[in-house]
């Protein structure tokens, strides 16, 4: 059976977690935003050159694989 010392030392540690006083939690916005804009970029280079990107791999798998 917890004490009331363990306890309170529970609810204390739970505190300091939720206040966000923890140097260690890290900046989970930014690199949300980071990732977000990350596959923005990708998407928005992927979209209009799509053909030509297939083409390209493509192209280089062939000339790979028909060295051998």
């Amino acid at each position: 059976m917890p004490t009331f010392t363990g306890v309170l030392a529970a609810l204390a540690a739970l505190a300091d977690r939720l206040r966000g006083d923890d140097p260690e939690r890290g900046d989970v916005p930014g690199w949300v935003m980071i990732t977000v804009m990350t596959a923005a970029l990708v998407l928005a280079i992927l979209v209009p050159f799509r053909e030509a990107i297939v083409a390209a791999v493509t192209n280089a798998l062939a000339s790979v694989t028909a060295g051998g």
